[in-house]
Order: structure tokens, then C-alpha cells, then sequence
């Protein structure tokens, strides 16, 4: 089998879920290498940071549509830190924030992810 086929299968069989979990993980990724980076290296790091400013950009546009089916309160949670996300990544741009408190806020959200997925096998 092609690595194609075995991608187009795996997506296929991937939950919404499943996929959440995946693109945080590679958002995650991409900041951690960012923060090996010297802070200063606004080039370098910017990639990595406009990509997770984005995902959770995407997410806070999927909590306020019509359909969404998460509960409110979680919802107006995924909008708030959605908020934080990209008023605090315009902060570590400047050189006043860190990153790690990004990947940390990542990684909770894996885990979160993760811990559904559990319940529901």
C-alpha cells in the first residue's frame, strides 16, 4: 500500500476527535521546536506562532456557528482562551511572554481530547 493510501485510510477512519488531538499535536510540535529558538528570532518563531494563532482562531469561529453541538459553557471557553491565545502570542512576538505557556495550554487541551477519547472506547 502507498504512504497515500495508508493517509487517505487513516483519515478516514479518524474521528473529528481524533483529528482535533492530531492538529494540536503538530501545532504543539512546531511550537516546542519554536521555543528552542532564541526568543529574539521573530522569523524563525513565527511560523510556528501564526499557526496555532489560527487553530484556535478556527475553533472560536466553530464555537459561535449554528450547529455546533458542545455544550455552551465550553463553547464560551474555547472563545475566551481562543482571546488569550492571540492577545498572549502577540506578547511573546514582542519578546514580553514566553512560549511555554502556549504549548501548556496545547498540551491541557491534548490531554482533554485524549481523556474523551477513553471514555468513549
Amino acid at each position: 500500500m502507498s504512504l497515500r493510501a495508508y493517509q487517505q485510510a487513516a483519515t478516514r477512519a479518524e474521528t473529528p476527535r481524533d483529528a482535533e488531538f492530531r492538529l494540536f499535536s503538530q501545532v504543539t510540535l512546531a511550537l516546542v521546536e519554536a521555543s528552542r529558538l532564541d526568543p529574539s528570532d521573530v522569523v524563525g518563531r513565527a511560523p510556528a506562532l501564526d499557526w496555532n494563532r489560527r487553530l484556535w482562531s478556527v475553533l472560536a469561529i466553530d464555537c459561535g456557528s449554528e450547529g455546533n453541538q458542545l455544550p455552551k459553557e465550553l463553547r464560551a471557553g474555547i472563545v475566551s482562551l481562543s482571546i488569550w491565545v492571540g492577545k498572549y502570542t502577540s506578547e511573546v512576538i514582542r519578546g514580553r511572554e514566553d512560549i511555554q505557556d502556549l504549548i501548556d495550554v496545547n498540551r491541557m487541551i491534548m490531554q482533554g481530547l485524549s481523556a474523551r477519547n477513553e471514555t468513549a472506547a
